[in-house]
């Protein structure tokens, strides 16, 4: 918020003393130092991370028969949360046009630092899906081809049982720690990038640019609430009632992801709060996790509403096929984002050049992020919550508890929390 601010007040006070737009775009520039460093971090962390969180999640998921009941009926939901948050996305960029009349002129070629940009058809982005260099798509961060061999490995992984194939796995699950760690790091340097990219755009544009935030955080509000209803709608076709006990049993949670802005902030507690629903701890364990890795819904929404909002920003015209396929194609990338600050940006920066679309875009959004990523993160909480329930509700895993006794576990002090699961 500080960066923010301090964007605006520099990129306002360059704007009124430069002479010309010129010399506005040459003082823009090397605002775009801190920016362009961001981006490059950005792109740094997109191999690896998306890499060991697919390969951890899926090695972990083991081949017994109960497990792979679980896994398929929560891979399920997964797929159909994934599809109706993607949907929603797209369908309100276009009906509430957030980036229309914006008019920013179109980034340097510079900007792109590196990423390839050529738009794909239909034809070549099936075959492009497949790598035919696993070394080389990292390189290149091709996130779909990263995430094709990351299936096979993580799959073939998870069916080897010897005591080599345990140590990798655990290897990978610390290779996901260590990255988050980075992708911490990274996201520290936020602040900076903020301020460049505040301070460049508002040096060009002026403080005209601070309405267009202002429409862009609305809309994108607005859009949360109604993938809000059609979560609880659809948990409520399920659980009956029940749902409106989960809801209030998982508030400190989510409320803990909105002030955080980050997903992973809430996991401990939000587990606690799902056994107190009583779901059996096999479950939770199982699903929850998976679900930090394959259903975090208001980071898919986000995706294609921000996709689309640079298109609208830039005046580019996608095709209703064109944005099918890109809904398609973040369908799948979106299952590499991991559950801590801004990490959905990393999906954005990579999918953005596959349709032509300049990645220097994002930093249009990046000024009001933290908000917007406030806003995705509680959706996260409360969608994870759901998809577990539900879940635990098909397999029978839902235990009878006293429902007084839970409420007044969840008001006791934070410090004595961890007794919750014995108490109850």
């Amino acid at each position: 918020m500080v960066a923010m601010i301090l964007g605006v007040i520099v990129g306002y006070a360059c704007n009124t003393l430069a002479g010309s737009p010129a010399e506005a775009k040459e003082i823009a520039s090397y605002f775009g130092i801190l920016t362009d460093i961001f981006l490059r971090l950005i792109k740094m962390i997109i191999a690896p991370l998306v890499f060991a969180t697919l390969v951890s999640g899926l090695a972990g998921m083991g081949d017994s028969k109960t497990v792979g009941r679980i896994g398929v009926k929560a891979l399920g939901w997964f797929v159909g949360a994934s599809l109706c948050s993607l949907t929603l996305g797209l369908v309100f960029a276009n009906l509430l046009h957030p980036g229309a009349n914006l008019g920013v002129p179109l980034p340097d070629v510079s900007s792109t630092v590196g990423l390839k940009t050529s738009a794909l058809n239909l034809k070549d982005f099936i075959t492009h899906v497949f790598p035919k260099n696993i070394f080389e798509a990292m390189a290149a961060n091709e996130i779909l081809q990263i995430l094709v061999f990351a299936v096979f490995f993580g799959l073939a992984l998870g069916h080897l049982h010897n005591q080599a194939a345990r140590g990798l796995v655990n290897t990978m699950e610390e290779v996901v720690h260590v990255m988050l760690k980075v992708t911490d790091y990274v996201m520290r340097f936020a602040p900076f990038g903020v301020f460049g990219a505040v301070a460049g755009i508002i040096t060009t544009q002026g403080l005209g640019m601070l309405t267009v935030f202002g429409k862009l955080l609305i809309a994108f509000y607005v859009t949360l609430a109604v993938l809000w209803a059609v979560l609880i709608l659809a948990g409520y076709f399920v659980l009956g009632k029940e749902v409106f006990r989960l809801l209030k049993l998982v508030r400190s949670p989510m409320l803990l992801g909105f002030s955080t802005a980050s997903s992973e902030s809430a996991y401990p507690k939000l587990m606690e709060q799902l056994e107190k629903f009583g779901i059996r701890d096999r479950i939770t364990g199982f699903v929850l996790p998976l679900g930090y890795s394959f259903n975090l819904d208001g980071s898919m929404i986000y995706t294609t509403f921000a996709a689309l909002f640079v298109a609208q920003a830039y005046g580019i015209e996608l095709s209703i096929a064109t944005q099918i396929t890109m809904l398609l194609v973040l369908m799948v990338s979106s299952k590499g984002i991991a559950g801590v600050p801004r990490a959905s940006l990393v999906v954005v920066a990579a999918v953005l050049p596959m349709f032509n679309l300049p990645e220097a875009g994002l930093l249009l959004v990046l000024g009001i992020d933290h908000f917007l990523d406030m806003g995705r993160t509680v959706t996260n909480v409360l969608g994870n919550a759901i998809a577990t329930a539900v879940v635990a509700k098909w397999e029978n895993g839902i235990d009878p508890v006293d429902e007084t006794l839970a409420e007044v576990e969840d008001a006791l002090p934070v410090a004595g929390d961890s007794l919750a699961p014995n108490v109850v």
